[in-house]
């Protein structure tokens, strides 16, 4: 499990439904700002002190979600086809920046005395709330209060309201707000899941004003064409003189506030920032890019938008929160998890949700496979609206998958990138990246799943399919019928999930979701021409589709060879992998995890060991096609040898525990999951949040303890409680039902809600639910 020591749960406190820092903690301010960050899906933000921190300023972060940077990827060695740049999400002018000073002495927490502070962030309220009592060393105290919210309803406004109070001296109290298009200048690392950040080179300022109620700014980025404009409008209410100014530069507007100030005297600060972000050069004149925007923001009275914020969220939690009794913990985890998920996902069809979120340049801001396999889960069951959305920003990028497939050699049909921001595949080494064609069987596979659980025969009509049948015109390209394996179809070199066994023959969770794939494709193309004939002969012609495909697509699923060992019956995660040693485990120090900071690949790839779950994941996605049997000794196998070193490893291995009887283990794995970033489990939370780990904290609930899976079509859950939980509960909903789930030692509790009437069953068990059958109780075991 985790190689780190975790941080005191009780660090942040163990309320249900915030987070509260107690003082300031130095050490843990870069942590704390990716906890504490808040985001609405397209603007996100650091959750650093407005002030900041001396000797933090690297810390601090605005991001806007699908704008970014570019720069050619540097090679020592370059070889044809290889990844020719990378983009690096953008930073944005942090909205938050505000410095104080008393009689021109700036404030600075780490020195002085802190008498008071307590920070808070409410996923109810969608609140970052501070109260903070601090004396300088010259013995003049402070009183500051804050209320932040990236706002969930304005989703191109920041707002923040700044008071501070002058407790016991008179004098001259100053307050400086600015936004600076210049990026934080980023600590370097080896550690390849720490981004870079942006060059300062690539910003071309574009055009800068400023009086002192309201300043704009924008700039370019040169590498990528995007135009970022941001403007901000004061709101200051102050009792004694205040000398104004504005502050105007070509990569800074703000204002100084100069105040006389008697003891006892409050200042208070209302900021509210907007930002645009696109291609359009007309996003250069920002009288008409930004400033309408934001002089429509300002009149809204702070207190109103914190209602806005709250019914927001609310309508949110209402189908969408997990309950779990008896455990504070694991309930605050699932919630923060939940709530950072919801606040980081692109809502437009043309961005995602990054491997950090919004919360950390982690992973340059890349969108992975973990959207489709880990994170579109619970939106689909949940918020369905937002699963199609993520599911239309592959349809977008079609083209640009179109045309890395032809860099490899793929005559027909797409690939989608490992690791991307605009389309482009950004990642530099292969043999991780490129390798793991898988990911568009997993695309596949996601379109499938929210077409079973929405019935929205549309989207298939007018993107899904096509998605589905470029996608799976690529394993024809590269697998081919192997003589030598009796005519069966292989599929060679590529990668797992598990990235510590790269360039593989016949990987089994590749054949796996390949073979789901290529059936798919055939019913989808089936299913096209029999509903929508003339859309279908439209996209034949489009994409160039030859009569004949769907049925190789067909034959290649009926003989995909799948490698298992006559010896054991296991599953052999590929060709080659039982043939190798085990790697000593038990040997390897603490501290020389994860393996890939610390070990030359080659050594790793010669040993029998997981960086994550890959064949026992196929007993997931794909569970109907193993049986029980299969699946614990399957389990047992891979357990034994998998470093967890990956946050999306645990949730899966909870998931089967849970299915396999192994409650115990099921519920540590769960722990893990659902605290992973509150307690900086791999010790990287630093650079943001991981949000395929908070999507399979969801997962470990409903997949796992709950037993759902869809079989044919129809819900079906197998309950179980571990020890450590009193009960949990959550909401499904499934083709137009909404149906409400609560587990107790004594019963499995479904209640219809709204919707349609819902067939679903508990093991052998068929329930019907409706309006005249609402609640059905079942014992666990039935």
């Amino acid at each position: 499990m985790a190689r780190h020591a975790s941080l005191d749960s009780n660090r942040l406190g163990n309320h249900p439904w915030q987070i509260t820092e107690t003082g300031i903690q130095p050490k843990d301010y870069a942590l704390n700002a990716s906890l504490f960050a808040q985001a609405n899906g397209f603007i996100g933000v650091r959750g650093g002190l407005e002030e900041g921190l001396a000797g933090h300023d690297h810390e601090v972060g605005c991001y806007l979600n699908g704008i970014y940077s570019s720069e050619p990827i540097a090679y020592g060695e370059s070889a044809y086809g290889f990844a020719r740049n990378n983009e690096r999400i953008a930073s944005a002018p942090n909205p938050a920046q505000l410095q104080v000073l008393i009689d021109d002495v700036p404030v600075d927490f780490t020195v002085g005395e802190l008498l008071e502070s307590e920070r808070s962030l409410s996923w109810q309220a969608g609140l970052l709330t501070r109260r903070m009592r601090w004396r300088s060393a010259a013995g003049k105290t402070l009183d500051i209060s804050t209320e932040r919210l990236v706002s969930l309803t304005e989703r191109r406004l920041v707002a923040l309201r700044y008071t501070v109070t002058a407790v016991d001296f008179s004098g001259t109290l100053s307050l400086v707000s600015v936004l600076n298009s210049l990026p934080p200048k980023l600590q370097k690392t080896d550690d390849p899941r720490v981004g870079a950040g942006m060059s300062e080179a690539d910003i071309e300022p574009i055009a800068s004003a400023s009086s002192v109620a309201e300043a704009h700014l924008v700039y370019r980025l040169r590498s990528t064409g995007f135009y970022i404009a941001s403007a901000v409008h004061h709101d200051l209410v102050a009792v004694g003189d205040v000398d104004e100014h504005a502050i105007v530069t070509e990569h800074q507007v703000g204002a100084r506030y100069n105040i006389a100030v008697q003891q006892g005297d409050s200042v208070s600060l209302d900021k509210r920032v907007v930002y645009a972000a696109g291609r359009e050069h007309a996003l250069a004149v920002p009288a008409s890019a930004v400033l309408p925007e934001l002089e429509r923001c300002a009149v809204i009275p702070f207190d109103a938008l914190k209602e806005a914020q709250r019914a927001e969220l609310d309508a949110f939690w209402a189908t969408s929160d997990v309950r779990i009794g008896g455990n504070a913990p694991l309930q605050q985890g699932m919630r923060f998890n939940l709530f950072h998920l919801y606040q980081s996902l692109g809502r437009d069809g043309f961005n995602n949700i990054a491997a950090k979120g919004l919360t950390g340049h982690g992973y340059d801001g890349h969108y992975f496979w973990d959207t489709e396999i880990y994170i579109l889960p619970f939106f689909l069951f949940t918020q369905p609206q937002l699963a199609k959305n993520l599911l239309q920003y592959r349809y977008n990028l079609l083209d640009a998958a179109r045309r890395r497939a032809r860099d490899l050699a793929i005559d027909k049909g797409c690939l989608f990138p490992w690791r991307t921001i605009g389309g482009e595949e950004c990642s530099a080494y292969y043999p991780a990246g490129t390798a793991q064609y898988h990911i568009n069987a997993d695309v596949a596979y996601a379109v499938k799943q929210y077409h079973q659980a929405t019935q929205d025969d549309d989207f298939m009509r007018d993107a899904g399919v096509e998605v589905v049948l470029e996608s799976a015109r690529m394993w024809m390209s590269i697998g081919f019928f192997n003589p030598r394996r009796g005519g069966q179809f292989c599929i060679n070199e590529v990668t797992g999930p598990d990235e510590y066994t790269a360039c593989v023959n016949n990987n089994f969770f590749t054949n796996a979701m390949a073979r789901t794939h290529l059936r798919y494709a055939y019913e989808c193309a089936l299913w096209m021409q029999d509903r929508f004939p003339s859309e279908w002969a439209s996209l034949q012609s489009r994409i160039g589709l030859v009569k004949t495909e769907p049925a190789e697509w067909e034959a290649a699923a009926e003989n995909m060879y799948l490698p298992v060992d006559d010896a054991t019956g296991l599953h052999m995660q590929d060709d080659s992998f039982f043939n190798k040693k085990k790697w000593d485990l038990a040997s390897t120090p603490a501290d020389k995890h994860p393996l890939l900071l610390h070990y030359h690949p080659l050594v790793i790839y010669r040993h029998q060991v997981c960086k994550q779950a890959d064949t026992v994941l196929a007993m997931l996605l794909l569970s109907d096609q193993f049986t029980l049997e299969q699946k614990k000794n399957n389990f047992d196998y891979y357990e034994a040898i998998t470093t967890h070193d990956s946050t999306l490893s645990a949730c899966i291995h909870s998931i089967i525990a849970a299915e396999v009887g192994y409650q115990d283990k099921a519920l540590h794995y769960f722990s893990n999951v659902t605290r992973m970033d509150l307690d900086n489990n791999h010790g990287n939370t630093q650079h943001g949040v991981h949000t395929a780990c908070m999507g399979g904290a969801w997962m470990c609930v409903v997949q796992g303890f709950a037993g759902m899976r869809v079989n044919h079509g129809r819900l079906h859950f197998a309950p179980t409680l571990p020890e450590g939980m009193d009960d949990y509960q959550f909401h499904v909903n499934y083709q137009g039902s909404l149906v409400k789930v609560s587990v107790t030692p004594e019963e499995a509790r479904y209640e219809w809600v709204s919707g349609p009437a819902l067939i679903l069953s508990q093991r052998t068990r068929n329930i019907t639910l409706d309006s005249q059958n609402p609640i059905v109780s079942l014992g666990l075991q039935d």
